[in-house]
């Protein structure tokens, strides 16, 4: 004869099969790696992809598309706005992606300004200085190889 308890115990699913749960945290170690190097990837596409010899002056895709009349500037704060998201995802603290944002605002509200606004674009660069913002915060080597590298 069973005795009959009053507290029956209730284990959780994982401890019912025998396994325990590890994959939230490679998962979580990968997500983080790919959002780094997403980051970097877009930094330098908007950023840095292009360079003037003469001058050894970087520009990226942030120029030229911001040549094309207040649609190119929302396309380049959206993709900006995706990276202050990546940026998120990293751990970055409330001040830090404020500041991301406040860059990006400037970037847009400059950029929109035809003519002076392309030239501003090609020297600004707010998506390298949010990348170096990052940095600076996180103190991540991996994110440092991407400064030496331009």
């Amino acid at each position: 004869m069973q005795a009959i308890t009053a507290f029956p115990t209730v284990r959780a699913r994982s401890a019912r099969t025998g396994k325990k749960n590890t994959s939230t945290r490679g998962n979580s170690a990968a997500r983080r790696q790919a959002a780094r190097e997403r980051l970097i990837t877009v930094t330098r596409l908007m950023d840095g992809l292009f360079e003037i010899p003469v001058v050894r002056r970087k520009f990226g895709l942030d120029a030229v598309i911001g040549m094309v009349p207040v649609i190119g500037d929302v396309v380049s704060a959206g993709i900006g706005a995706y990276l202050v998201l990546e940026a998120r995802e990293l751990g970055a603290s409330r001040w830090l992606q404020s500041r991301m944002v406040g860059n990006l605002i400037l970037d847009f509200l400059i950029g929109a300004i035809p003519l002076l606004g392309d030239f501003f674009d090609a020297l600004y660069r707010a998506h390298y200085r949010n990348l170096q913002l990052l940095q600076k915060e996180l103190g991540e080597p991996y994110i440092d190889a991407a400064r030496s590298r331009r």
